[in-house]
């Protein structure tokens, strides 16, 4: 009798997915400039690799079938045509700072205002511009720096209707130190979620003064712009894009002595009505006529100027030139900004010069003005017309 034993044959498969790898030098109502930029620890800053989150990667195992046991008896070809393989650009914050002949400085010509040498000054080899109240700030420390502040936000889109932000800095300031991590500029333009990428240069470095460099000469913002295009095509991940970026709608954004630089801009850089609106951040400290003129003449972009005690003065003075002209004034800034507003807001005295740019009549008010642009469908349309208009 024999005995039949059945023999068990166990196949095992295991399959397991990879895992997802300033103002001007003069004091205003007796303030000195040591008294309203005091030395302080710049301490704010992005987060560090250490600090941010960590991605999770997927856990999950999928079990692949056997291509040895259910292969088909043939094969069809894909009659669908193969797009050809394009590297995709990293879905993350760009920012950068890149060196243009463009930007404001180094500087040789004149200064218009006064019809003379910028550079004023020569000692021992070096050549330097006396400002107001008679210092001397010397070319190879504050007028030297060619560089540009550069921020595309992980969400914008060159296919969509977009904006360029312009943003002159005041006075005291450097771009790492203050635009960048103290302001904190290229933030607030991600946070709004806006489809705007930032440009900043420097101006004069870490110094009370106000003079506009390049910016003072015929076509300068223009040139400035286009000289930036190929760059921010780059950080953007497609240098296809330059030709969209370069015909881009822009707005311009003063703060504190950035003002000269936003005002001359306005009247000789070239750009027409590609300039969609104006920001000041407590920066109406003088140039009156040409941010008054841009106004009466520009009826389809908005103008916003926000302002403290300091340059409360020079702000009705304005206003009251643009009711001569008969241009309707708001002081709302809860409403969307639509073509032809013409905001003054008048922020309370507790709010500091120092921190206007991160703390005005709200948190982060570059951010709220882009928030009300965008709201705005006349705006939105003005900036695709201009964006299909460069392809």
């Amino acid at each position: 009798m024999a005995a039949l034993i059945p023999l068990s044959i166990v196949l095992v498969e295991c399959g397991q997915a990879p895992g997802a790898g300033q103002y001007s030098a003069h004091s205003v109502n007796g303030d000195s400039f040591d008294d309203r930029f005091p030395k302080s620890q710049f301490r704010d800053r992005f987060p560090s690799t250490s600090e941010s989150l960590e991605q999770r990667q997927p856990r999950d195992s999928v079990a692949r079938r056997n291509p040895q046991t259910e292969r088909p008896p043939y094969q069809v070809a894909s009659l669908a045509p193969t797009a050809p393989y394009q590297q995709q650009r990293p879905r993350e914050d760009q920012t950068t700072l890149v060196s243009l002949r463009s930007s404001a400085f180094p500087y040789v010509g004149n200064n218009p205002s006064k019809d003379e040498p910028f550079l004023n000054v020569s000692k021992d080899g070096r050549r330097g511009h006396r400002g107001l109240g008679g210092r001397v700030f010397w070319q190879d420390q504050t007028y030297n720096d060619s560089r540009v502040l550069m921020h595309v936000p992980e969400t914008f889109d060159i296919a969509k209707p977009g904006v360029i932000v312009v943003f002159f800095h005041g006075n005291g300031a450097t771009l790492e130190r203050d635009v960048r991590d103290r302001q904190r500029v290229p933030r607030q333009i991600s946070d709004s979620g806006v489809n705007a990428v930032l440009l900043a240069p420097q101006l004069a470095v870490d110094a009370a003064d106000s003079s506009a460099g390049k910016f003072w000469e015929p076509g300068g913002l223009k040139r400035f712009v286009a000289e930036s295009s190929d760059h921010l095509a780059r950080l953007y991940g497609e240098p296809g894009s330059s030709r969209a970026f370069a015909n881009m709608p822009v707005i311009i954004v003063g703060y504190s002595g950035g003002f000269m630089p936003a005002a001359w801009s306005l009247e000789v850089g070239g750009l027409g009505n590609r300039v969609k609106g104006v920001f000041l951040l407590d920066a109406v400290y003088g140039e009156l006529d040409k941010f008054a003129s841009w106004i009466e003449n520009n009826r389809a972009g908005f103008f916003v100027s926000a302002y403290t005690r300091h340059t409360q003065r020079h702000d009705q003075e304005l206003m009251q030139m643009l009711r001569e002209k008969s241009i309707d004034l708001s002081d709302d800034i809860d409403r969307p900004l639509r073509p032809g507003s013409v905001v003054f807001v008048r922020t309370p005295d507790g709010v500091t010069h120092r921190d206007y740019v991160t703390s005005a009549w709200t948190e982060y008010p570059l951010k709220e003005v882009l928030l009300k642009m965008a709201a705005t469908p006349e705006l939105r349309l003005a900036a695709s017309a201009s964006s299909a208009a460069s392809r």
